[in-house]
C-alpha cells in the first residue's frame, strides 16, 4: 500500500514496475519522457538527467531471475532488456513476468476508442500466453512494412503478398488467442464474484468471427485476401482497413444487460476490477504464474463494501499487488495483511498502520 499526497511519486513507482513487463508501460509514454527530470535553479524548465534504467529481482515459478531494462541512449527510441545479465527480447521478458494494471486514465476505457480496449485485452492475453507478445510484434512489423511500400507507390505483387501472408498468419494467431482468453474469462466469471457486478464479454471483429466457422488456415487466407483488396484504399489513407487491430472488446453488466459505456463511473470501475480479478483467478486456477497487480487509485469510486471485497479477493489470490491512494484510511480493512509505505518527494518510508492511525 503506497499512500501520500498527489505528485509524491506513487504512480512513478508503479510505472517502473510496469516496465518489467513487455510493452510501453502503464502510461504508454515515449521512452524519453520517462527520463528523470531535474529543475535547476537557472530560471528555465526541467532538464533530463539521462536515459532511465531500472532493475529488479523477480521470484517466479521458474526461480529467481534478474531483470534490467532501460532506454537505449542511441539515436533510435528503443528499450534494452537484459535477463540474468544476457541481452533479451521483450518476448523473452513476457516469459519471465506478467503484469496487469488499472490506472485512473482507464476510467474512460469504455468511452474511449477501441484501441485502448484492445490493449487492455492483449495485456490479459499476455498474462497467460507469453507467445502473444511475439505475434503482436510480427503482425505490427508486417503491417508497417506493407504500408511503407503502399505509401511509396511500390505495388510489387510478390512482395506485398508475402507481407500480407505474414500479417495474416500473425493476425489470426492474435485473434485466436484473444478468443481463447475471452472464453476462459467467461468461465472464471461464472463463479461468485462478491460485491462486484458480473461483466459479460464479447469480441467484435472480422478475424474473430471467421474463426467461428473456419479453420485457422482458411481464416488466414481470408484475411490475406482482405488485405490485398484494400491496397489502394490503404495507400490513400495511410492506415490498414482490415485485421484484428480493428477489433473491439464489448463489455456489458450481466444484471442489467447495460453496455459498460452507459453505466455510472463507479459501475464502470467495478466492472473493470471484476475482469482483472477474474483474470488473476483464472491464472491461479491453472497453476500458472500469477500476474503482478498494479492498481493506481483503485479505491476511487468504490463504496466501502466493494473496497473490502476487493481486498479480500486480492488476499485470497496470493498475487503480489501494489495499490496506491492518498488516504491511508481507505486501506484499513487490510489490517496487518499488507505492507504500508508513505511516499513523499519520491522517498518511501515503511510504517505501521496502527501506529500511523494513532498518530
Amino acid at each position: 500500500m503506497l499512500t501520500g499526497p498527489n505528485g509524491a511519486g506513487k504512480t512513478n513507482l508503479l510505472e517502473a514496475i510496469s516496465f518489467l513487463a513487455p510493452g510501453r508501460g502503464l502510461r504508454r509514454a515515449r521512452l524519453a519522457e520517462v527520463d528523470r527530470q531535474e529543475t535547476p535553479d537557472l530560471g528555465h524548465g526541467p532538464e533530463s538527467t539521462g536515459a532511465w534504467v531500472l532493475s529488479a529481482r523477480v521470484d517466479g515459478p521458474g526461480g529467481p531471475v534478474a531483470i534490467a531494462t532501460g532506454r537505449d541512449q542511441g539515436p533510435r527510441e528503443r528499450r534494452v532488456v537484459q535477463i540474468d545479465g544476457a541481452p533479451a527480447s521483450q518476448t523473452e521478458l513476457a516469459d519471465a513476468i506478467a503484469a496487469i494494471w488499472l490506472v485512473p486514465a482507464m476510467d474512460r476505457l469504455f468511452q474511449d476508442g477501441a484501441g485502448a480496449r484492445r490493449r487492455f485485452l492483449d495485456r490479459l492475453v499476455l498474462a497467460g500466453d507469453p507467445a502473444h507478445a511475439a505475434e503482436v510484434a510480427r503482425y505490427g512489423h508486417a503491417l508497417k512494412e506493407r504500408l511503407r511500400l503502399l505509401r511509396a507507390g511500390r505495388f510489387d505483387r510478390v512482395w506485398l503478398e508475402a507481407l500480407e501472408a505474414r500479417a495474416a498468419a500473425a493476425g489470426v494467431a492474435i485473434a485466436a488467442a484473444r478468443r481463447q482468453t475471452i472464453a476462459a474469462l467467461r468461465t472464471a466469471l461464472a463463479a461468485p464474484i462478491g460485491a462486484f457486478p458480473r461483466p459479460t464479454l464479447a469480441l467484435r471483429g472480422d478475424a474473430e468471427a471467421w474463426l467461428d466457422e473456419l479453420s485457422a488456415l482458411d481464416a488466414e487466407t481470408r484475411l490475406a485476401e482482405a488485405l490485398a483488396r484494400c491496397r489502394g484504399q490503404d495507400a490513400e489513407t495511410g492506415s490498414t482497413a482490415a485485421g484484428p487491430h480493428r477489433s473491439d472488446l464489448e463489455v456489458r453488466d450481466e444484471a442489467t444487460d447495460r453496455a459498460a459505456a452507459d453505466c455510472s463511473t463507479g459501475e464502470q470501475k467495478a466492472l473493470l476490477i471484476g475482469i482483472v480479478l477474474a483474470e488473476a483467478r483464472l491464472r491461479s486456477a491453472e497453476g500458472s504464474r500469477l500476474p503482478l497487480l498494479l492498481l493506481d487509485e483503485v479505491s476511487a469510486h468504490l463504496d466501502a463494501e466493494r473496497r473490502r471485497d476487493l481486498f479480500e479477493q486480492i488476499c485470497a489470490l496470493g498475487a503480489q499487488a501494489w495499490l496506491t491512494g492518498t488516504d491511508p484510511a481507505l486501506f484499513a480493512p487490510l489490517g496487518a495483511r499488507a505492507q504500508y509505505f508513505t511516499v513523499r518527494a519520491s522517498t518511501l518510508q515503511q510504517y505501521d498502520p496502527d501506529a500511523h492511525s494513532a498518530a
